[in-house]
């Protein structure tokens, strides 16, 4: 289903009615779960809130096929989104990310109340 935005672009303005939630999954590297989670407290999850993404969720699978990680942050707007993904900070923090991860999946999606995968 595609999302319900509806947007305006001007030569000032660009603005959407819609957040967005980044959902992101992965899987932790074996042999380097000690220096996943060192990184993901110390510094993943303090600098994608210094970004400006209001994280909303994180879950870990206990049992099945899915992926071992997943974490959801919600932004005002998909334009916001860009300009954060964009940043030499969001760059930096992801790939120290994918250095860690295996699987990484990422999607930005229109927010809606509840669990989304």
């Amino acid at each position: 289903m595609k999302p319900r935005w509806w947007c305006w672009n001007s030569s000032t303005v660009n603005r959407c009615s819609v957040s967005v939630k980044l959902i992101m999954t992965w899987d932790i590297a074996p042999n380097r779960e000690q220096d996943y989670f060192e990184f993901v407290v110390r510094e993943f999850i303090p600098g994608v809130q210094r970004l400006g993404f209001e994280l909303s969720d994180a879950w870990a699978t206990v049992f099945g096929e899915q992926p071992q990680i997943l974490v959801g942050a919600t932004l005002p707007s998909p334009s916001k989104a860009r300009q954060i993904m964009r940043s030499a900070e969001w760059n930096r923090l992801h790939t120290q990310l994918l250095e860690l991860v295996q699987n990484y999946s990422e999607k930005l999606v229109e927010a809606r109340g509840g669990f989304q995968f």
